[in-house]
């Protein structure tokens, strides 16, 4: 498959990033990967995890509305591995150690999807083909939901910004359940080839899909029935999908982020790799330590997507660095100052596509 080719660099503006952000490292002399913040972090969010799933499995407690509490909050400790563990460990930005990196990285697996996998979607096609229809597996959410103009428009659409919490919640049982399967048996994501698995990998994908299915479905279904279980299952599974699906499309799908539309006889975008990249992608909630501690620094999405080898605990930082080479270069900063704002935008994004 023809990939798209990005327009040459035509100015400074990347080389003089680069240096910035190389001087700062230098100056703080501190490494752009992890240090003790992160795999402090890293160490209360895997122990309360291992804390509640004890608790709602072993220890279940009596009062219904308490161990529903208890699954929303291990949705939400599963995301917050997602975001701070598992993504910084698959870019390599956990630690300078790989194997600790290739360790923090399959934390996913345990959880019921394979690392391997999500590198290529996101890694390797997210990250350098943000927002670009028919590329970007991220904004294809079809035929549920329209997420630019150039995806094909129905009926239903009209409607998208009323119901697409209910569809964002299905993402991680659909991605556990059905997406990766998808992917191992026809090779490909989207309509791209990838590459094919080694023997090591197969074993690999069918483990963790085989430890999954023990550690989420057959003991806690023996330890408190089936119907508990169902119950608890869903509850868990769709508030995580939530989770996981507004951090991300917060960052890329608002109403002042771009969809380039490539043309197909010569398949070329209109900017540089850097540019397009600073068009494509929002910060929100920068100011919330609360919420940057909790998704990783995913709210920091430009830094993220500027330089994603470097762990997100440099990234407010960095922040000040890209938003003031933006003023000078005249080139747009995208950000929401609080949540709120960020998410009102995207809702009326998904309003203004459904209806166009």
């Amino acid at each position: 498959m023809i990939s798209p080719e990005f327009a040459k660099p035509s100015n400074t503006f990347h080389a003089e990033l680069r240096k910035r952000v190389n001087a700062y490292f230098k100056e703080v002399k501190f490494k752009p990967t992890g240090n003790y913040k992160l795999y402090l972090k890293a160490i209360v969010i895997t122990v309360g995890f291992l804390a509640i799933y004890t608790h709602l499995i072993f220890f279940t407690s009596q009062i219904i509305w308490l161990s529903l509490v208890e699954c929303v909050v291990l949705g939400g400790l599963t995301a917050a591995i997602g975001f701070n563990i598992m993504h910084d460990g698959a870019h390599g930005s956990f630690s300078t150690k790989e194997w600790i990196n290739d360790l923090a990285g399959m934390s996913i697996n345990f959880l019921g999807a394979n690392v391997g996998l999500w590198k290529t979607k996101h890694n390797l096609i997210h990250h350098t083909y943000t927002n670009i229809e028919g590329v970007d597996d991220d904004i294809d959410a079809r035929p549920f939901l329209r997420m630019c103009e150039s995806q094909k428009k129905h009926k239903i659409h009209r409607f998208q910004h009323i119901y697409f919490l209910f569809i964002y919640s299905l993402l991680f049982l659909y991605w556990v359940f059905f997406t990766d399967y998808k992917k191992y048996f026809t090779g490909k994501i989207g309509d791209r080839p990838i590459k094919r698995m080694k023997i090591g990998e197969h074993f690999t994908f069918w483990g963790f899909k085989a430890v999954h299915l023990l550690l989420f479905v057959a003991i806690p279904m023996f330890m408190v029935g089936f119907l508990p279980w169902l119950i608890g299952f869903l509850v868990y599974n769709l508030f995580t999908g939530v989770v996981l699906s507004v951090v991300f499309q917060l960052a890329h799908t608002v109403e002042d982020t771009y969809f380039p539309v490539v043309e197909k006889d010569s398949m070329q975008i209109e900017d540089e790799w850097v540019i397009h990249q600073l068009k494509v992608t929002a910060n929100f909630a920068t100011h919330n330590k609360l919420i940057s501690w909790f998704i990783g620094g995913l709210n920091f999405q430009i830094e993220h997507h500027l330089f994603k080898k470097i762990s997100h605990i440099h990234y407010p930082a960095l922040s000040v660095i890209v938003k003031q080479l933006c003023l000078e270069y005249k080139i747009p900063y995208i950000e929401y100052p609080r949540l709120h704002l960020a998410f009102a935008s995207h809702i009326a994004h998904l309003h203004n596509v459904g209806r166009k």
